[in-house]
């Protein structure tokens, strides 16, 4: 069964999933993300490609040829093909997809909108018999 943990108070989300992504990426070597739209996904793709200064997360769309083949997957379609290990989640509803992966990672923004989607999907999630762990953030130690 999937392990879900959330990550709440998120003062940058995509900063979050971009710590996410590295943690992942190294512990499990393959991770897909699921962002809520076409803006956080740019967002995203230049945070994991300009970040670290020396290096870079090898890192894909799902509509890229190479994507069978990348470890890291970004992207807001609501499908997801092939393996991965983690699933990180910005999207404000459940992934419809998520109980294909080993690890779940639900990230939650500080706004009362976030906060109010974040509460829907732990709901769902506890309703199916998932485990949960939280994780509160906080602007002084916004560590995963």
């Amino acid at each position: 069964m999937t392990s879900i943990d959330f990550y709440t108070g998120a003062d940058d989300p995509i900063e979050v999933a971009a710590r996410l992504v590295a943690k992942a990426w190294q512990q499990y070597g393959s991770v897909r993300v699921l962002t809520p739209d076409a803006r956080a996904t740019d967002a995203l793709d230049r945070r994991l490609w300009m970040v670290p200064a020396t290096g870079f997360y090898p890192h894909c769309r799902l509509s890229s040829p190479l994507a069978p083949d990348t470890p890291i997957v970004v992207d807001e379609s609501l499908d997801h093909a092939g393996p991965a290990a983690v699933l990180v989640n910005l999207s404000p509803d459940p992934p419809p997809f998520f109980s294909r992966f080993e690890r779940l990672a639900d990230i939650v923004g500080r706004d009362e909108a976030s906060a109010m989607a974040g509460r829907h999907r732990w709901k769902y999630y506890r309703d199916r018999g998932y485990a949960m762990q939280h994780h509160a953030l906080d602007a002084r130690d916004a560590r995963t």
